[in-house]
C-alpha cells in the first residue's frame, strides 16, 4: 500500500556529502611522529599495523599493501593463477575485481547476483558450474565455452553485507577451488561469531586450496589510510604474496631492516636475492600511522554507522512498496559501508537517475554502486557479453542509490536528510 503523497521538500541548508572520511588530530599526531622518526615507508609501524589487524580480525596473518586491487592481483599470482585459467566472480562490483583477474592473464567468468543483497550465492555458483563447466581429469572444472580451467571463486561482500562464507567453503572443497573474498566493503562485518577475514573462514581448505580475504583502506572506506589494502590468510600463501609485493625480494623485511637506526649506515644485508618477478606494492609507515589510530577508534565508528543506518530504516518504514530497504540476514552484522536504497520503478514517477539529480538539488550527495562490469566498453568489447545476460545485476544497478553514510555525519543530519528523501519519494509516488 502506498502512503499519502507529501509536498515537495526544501533543500538542506548545507550540502551533505556522500561519504566524507572521519580523521582528526590523533591521526595528525601519529603521522607527525612517523615523519620525525625518519622512517616513512615500509617499516616498524607497518608491521605493528599488520599485527593489530590480525588480532582484530582473528586472522592467522595479514599483509598490508598499496591497495585492495594490489592485494587481489598479488595473491592471484601467488596462487599461480594465470593464462589458461578462469576465476568466477560477480558482475556487480567495482572494475578492480575483474581487472585483477585480467592482470594475471586469467579469464573472468561472471555469475549473476542474488536479487536481495547484491551478493553472489554459493547455490548460483554451483548451478553455473553444473551447467557451464565439466569436471577435468584432475578434479578441477573446465569452462565449456572457453576451455579455461576454473581455479578460484572471487565473491564480493557488496556494501558490507556478509556473504555466506561457510557455504562458499563447502562449495570450494567440493569443486576444488580457491576462495578469494573481495571484502573491500566488509571490514567489521560478521556472520555468527565469525568476522569476515577471521580464522574461522580463512582456515586452509586442504589439498593445496586456500581461503583469503582482501580489504580496502581507500578514503571512503570504513577504515581509511587514504590509500591502501590488506590481505588476510594463511602464513604460507601470505609469505609468497609478501615477496611479490616488494619486487620479488626473497626477504622483504630486509628492505626496511634499518628501522633500528633509520638514519644510520645500512646493515650488512645488501646481498638479498630476487626470487620472483615482483611488484612495487608495499604499504608505508605513513599509511600505517593513520591505520593504527583508525583501528583504535574503529568500534566507535562502526557503532555510529549502525545508528545512522537505523535512522534511515525508521524513516523509510512508511514508504510501503515504493522502495526496498537493505535487510541484513539473520545472525549477521553488516559493516554498513553502504546504505543502498532500491527503488521500485513501477511505483514511482521518476527514475533512479532523476532521483539522484533531485537529491543533489536538495543538497544531498549520493552515489551509484556499481555499474555492472560487463557493461563498460572495454569489457563489452573484450568479453562480448550482451546486455540482459545478468538481469539481476543489471536491475540492481538501474534501481539502486547509495545514500550518505559516514561516522562523520551527525545523527541529526541523517535524520533530516532521511525525511527529505522520504518526502521526495512520496511526492513522486504513482
Amino acid at each position: 500500500m502506498t502512503p499519502a503523497r507529501e509536498t515537495y521538500p526544501q533543500p538542506l541548508p548545507q550540502f551533505l556529502p556522500f561519504a566524507p572520511p572521519l580523521v582528526g588530530p590523533e591521526e595528525l599526531r601519529e603521522i607527525a611522529s612517523t615523519l620525525e622518526s625518519g622512517w616513512l615507508t615500509l617499516g616498524p609501524k607497518t608491521e605493528a599495523f599488520e599485527k593489530a589487524m590480525a588480532a582484530y580480525l582473528g586472522a592467522p596473518e595479514t599483509l598490508a599493501v598499496s591497495s585492495c586491487t594490489a592485494a587481489l592481483h598479488l595473491v592471484l599470482r601467488a596462487l599461480e593463477i594465470g593464462p589458461g585459467d578462469a576465476v568466477i566472480t560477480t558482475p556487480l562490483t567495482f572494475v578492480s575485481t575483474a581487472h585483477a583477474i585480467l592482470y594475471v592473464g586469467a579469464y573472468p567468468l561472471f555469475v549473476d547476483i542474488d536479487s536481495q543483497l547484491g551478493n553472489l550465492s554459493a547455490a548460483k555458483v554451483s548451478a553455473f558450474l553444473d551447467k557451464s563447466a565439466r569436471p577435468g581429469p584432475d578434479g578441477r572444472y573446465v569452462h565449456r565455452d572457453s576451455g579455461k580451467i576454473i581455479k578460484a571463486i572471487l565473491p564480493v561482500h557488496y556494501g558490507g553485507f556478509p556473504l555466506d562464507s561457510t557455504a562458499f567453503r563447502e562449495l570450494a572443497l567440493q569443486r576444488r577451488l580457491h576462495i578469494l573474498e573481495d571484502a573491500a566493503h566488509a571490514l567489521g562485518a560478521q556472520r555468527g561469531n565469525a568476522k569476515v577475514g577471521g580464522q574461522e573462514l580463512l582456515a586452509p581448505l586442504g589439498e593445496g586450496l586456500h581461503a583469503l580475504s582482501a580489504f580496502s583502506f581507500y578514503a571512503t572506506k570504513n577504515l581509511t589510510t587514504a590509500e591502501g589494502g590488506l590481505l588476510a590468510g594463511s602464513p604460507e600463501i601470505l609469505q609468497k604474496t609478501r615477496v611479490l609485493s616488494s619486487y620479488g625480494i626473497s626477504d622483504s623485511r630486509r628492505v626496511w631492516s634499518r628501522r633500528h637506526d633509520p638514519l644510520g649506515p645500512p646493515p650488512p644485508a645488501w646481498d638479498y636475492d630476487v626470487e620472483a618477478l615482483g611488484f612495487k606494492n608495499n604499504f608505508t609507515d605513513i599509511q600505517a600511522s593513520m591505520g593504527l589510530i583508525q583501528l583504535k577508534n574503529f568500534p566507535l565508528a562502526q557503532a555510529k554507522r549502525e545508528r545512522l543506518a537505523a535512522i534511515y530504516e525508521r524513516a523509510f518504514q512508511s514508504l510501503g512498496d515504493l522502495a526496498i530497504l537493505p535487510q541484513k540476514e539473520e545472525d549477521t552484522i553488516p559493516s554498513w559501508h553502504l546504505y543502498p536504497l532500491r527503488l521500485v520503478p513501477e511505483k514511482l514517477a521518476l527514475s533512479r537517475d532523476a532521483l539522484k539529480e533531485k537529491l543533489l538539488d536538495l543538497n544531498i550527495g549520493t552515489s551509484v554502486m556499481f555499474r555492472p562490469v560487463h557493461t563498460f566498453s572495454f569489457y563489452r568489447d573484450f568479453l562480448k557479453i550482451p546486455l540482459g545476460t545478468y538481469p539481476e545485476a543489471e536491475r540492481f544497478f538501474e534501481t539502486t542509490l547509495s545514500l550518505p553514510l559516514s561516522p562523520k555525519h551527525s545523527e541529526s543530519q541523517i535524520e533530516e536528510a532521511s525525511h527529505k528523501i522520504r518526502a521526495l519519494l512520496l511526492y513522486y509516488a504513482r
